[in-house]
């Protein structure tokens, strides 16, 4: 770490940022106010077009566009049913990186890279890691079992994660899950990250588009107020409240996947975290929602983990 320029490494060179710090691309929290804002500040911000219908991303994209002349990325989860608009959006809007998930990298990372386009794929396990860097992708982010949202299978710890991919493939490794301070940052670093991704600390800014309620939710949030759920379907991180305990019931009781996804229904994760139902609806956050306390402006979280970083990098045992 110590040979390593602090401000000059793969990733911020790749995206061509001033801190190796990426804004998570979460549904129902990330649209261009959130993206703009963490890339104004030095970051990589992410839209999550996961919640988006075709026309709502574009708008995203466009606005993103008006409010600052930095990189941004959008985050686009393959298996979304409108995979051909959204694609074909992102494409004739030009915008500069992409981060690819829930789904195989190699159907669409040659389109993007003919396209001028930086890939990035989000993987849980190092054989996916590799799957990506055959792709093409110029970048994985290795997120481990304490991430929220989406979850991986294997449910491997950031920890264990981040070393693993390293060691297997030769693209830039981003590390996400359980990662919300410069000291946790360093930790990812040392274990041979070059850049963090962070999700639930920027859910608890104004400019995020979640519901006040769940902003309020998670600074109330304690250690073992998330649980892993939906197994059978899609492995997701969720707080606690009755939807979860339900789903968590029914998991007891040997549901199968088709009596989960009834359960589930339509439109859960929009009840929750963007309509504001804390007691119906999918409250995706992960486990580090125990440490945020505070709703503060993107770019000051910005700086604060930068701060945060530089200064345990001076003296990291303490």
């Amino acid at each position: 770490m110590s040979n390593q320029p602090l401000t000059n490494n793969r990733i911020t060179e790749l995206f061509k940022i001033e801190y190796p710090i990426i804004q998570g691309g979460m549904v129902w929290a990330s649209g261009w106010r959130l993206a703009s804002a963490v890339s104004n500040a030095g970051g990589l911000g992410i839209i999550g077009a996961g919640s988006m219908y075709p026309n709502v991303l574009r708008e995203h994209i466009q606005k993103c566009k008006a409010a600052t002349n930095k990189p941004f990325a959008v985050n686009i989860p393959l298996l979304y049913s409108d995979i051909n608009e959204l694609i074909n959006i992102i494409l004739e809007e030009k915008v500069p990186i992409v981060f690819t998930s829930a789904g195989n990298p190699k159907a669409w990372t040659s389109t993007f890279k003919e396209n001028g386009i930086i890939v990035v794929h989000v993987v849980s396990s190092s054989k996916f890691a590799i799957k990506a860097q055959e792709a093409g992708c110029d970048a994985v982010v290795a997120e481990g079992f304490e991430a929220g949202g989406h979850n991986g299978k294997e449910e491997t710890t950031t920890m264990v994660l981040i070393p693993l991919i390293k060691n297997a493939v030769h693209i830039p490794v981003i590390a996400a899950g359980g990662i919300a301070t410069g000291r946790q940052m360093l930790a990812a670093m040392v274990l041979g990250a070059d850049a963090v991704q962070i999700g639930s600390r920027f859910v608890c800014t104004p400019e995020a588009s979640s519901h006040q309620n769940f902003k309020e939710a998670i600074l109330h949030a304690i250690e073992g107020d998330t649980m892993l759920s939906i197994k059978k379907v899609v492995p997701v991180r969720l707080l606690k409240n009755k939807f979860a305990t339900a789903i968590q019931t029914a998991e007891a009781e040997g549901a199968t996947a088709s009596e989960l996804q009834t359960i589930l229904g339509r439109a859960r994760a929009k009840k929750g975290m963007f309509e504001g139902d804390m007691e119906e609806g999918e409250l995706e956050i992960g486990q580090v929602s125990s440490m945020i306390h505070s709703i503060k402006p993107a770019a000051e979280i910005v700086q604060e983990i930068w701060n945060d970083f530089k200064e345990q990098l001076k003296n990291p045992i303490s």
